[in-house]
Protein backbone atom coordinates (compact mmCIF):
# COMPACT_ATOMS: atom_id res chain seq x y z
CA UNK A 1 0.00 0.00 0.00
CA UNK A 2 1.55 2.89 -0.97
CA UNK A 3 -0.65 5.68 0.95
CA UNK A 4 -1.71 7.36 -1.77
CA UNK A 5 -4.79 7.13 -3.64
CA UNK A 6 -5.32 7.21 -7.46
CA UNK A 7 -5.68 11.10 -7.39
CA UNK A 8 -2.66 11.63 -4.80
CA UNK A 9 -4.77 12.14 -1.65
CA UNK A 10 -3.19 10.23 1.61
CA UNK A 11 -4.96 7.33 3.13
CA UNK A 12 -5.15 5.97 6.06
CA UNK A 13 -2.82 6.17 9.38
CA UNK A 14 -0.06 8.00 7.51
CA UNK A 15 -2.09 10.73 6.14
CA UNK A 16 -3.33 11.42 9.93
CA UNK A 17 0.39 11.50 10.52
CA UNK A 18 1.28 13.67 8.41
CA UNK A 19 -1.84 16.09 8.59
CA UNK A 20 -0.67 16.50 12.62
CA UNK A 21 -3.80 14.29 13.54
CA UNK A 22 -1.93 11.29 15.47
CA UNK A 23 1.09 10.80 16.93
CA UNK A 24 4.06 9.44 14.49
CA UNK A 25 6.77 10.67 12.98
CA UNK A 26 5.77 12.08 9.36
CA UNK A 27 6.39 10.85 5.60
CA UNK A 28 9.43 13.42 5.25
CA UNK A 29 10.94 12.05 8.70
CA UNK A 30 10.68 8.93 7.85
CA UNK A 31 12.42 9.06 4.78
CA UNK A 32 14.86 11.31 6.63
CA UNK A 33 15.52 8.49 8.85
CA UNK A 34 16.06 6.04 6.69
CA UNK A 35 18.32 8.32 4.64
CA UNK A 36 20.34 9.00 8.17
CA UNK A 37 20.38 5.12 8.86
CA UNK A 38 21.54 4.26 5.03
CA UNK A 39 24.44 6.79 5.72
CA UNK A 40 25.01 5.73 8.60
CA UNK A 41 25.84 2.16 7.83
CA UNK A 42 27.70 3.43 5.05
CA UNK A 43 30.01 5.31 7.56
CA UNK A 44 30.39 2.84 9.74
CA UNK A 45 31.52 0.40 6.98
CA UNK A 46 34.13 3.26 6.04
CA UNK A 47 35.42 3.10 9.44
CA UNK A 48 35.83 -0.27 9.65
CA UNK A 49 38.12 -0.71 6.26
CA UNK A 50 40.35 2.32 7.34
CA UNK A 51 40.41 -0.05 10.58
CA UNK A 52 41.44 -2.69 8.64
CA UNK A 53 44.19 -0.65 6.08
CA UNK A 54 45.74 0.89 9.69
CA UNK A 55 45.85 -2.35 10.85
CA UNK A 56 47.31 -4.16 7.51
CA UNK A 57 49.61 -0.62 7.16
CA UNK A 58 51.02 -1.03 10.78
CA UNK A 59 52.08 -4.65 10.17
CA UNK A 60 54.09 -3.82 6.96
CA UNK A 61 55.99 -0.80 8.83
CA UNK A 62 57.29 -2.94 11.46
Amino acid sequence: MSGEAGGGIKVGKQAGVDNGERDGLTSSEREELAQLRRENRRLREDVEVLKRATAFFAKETR
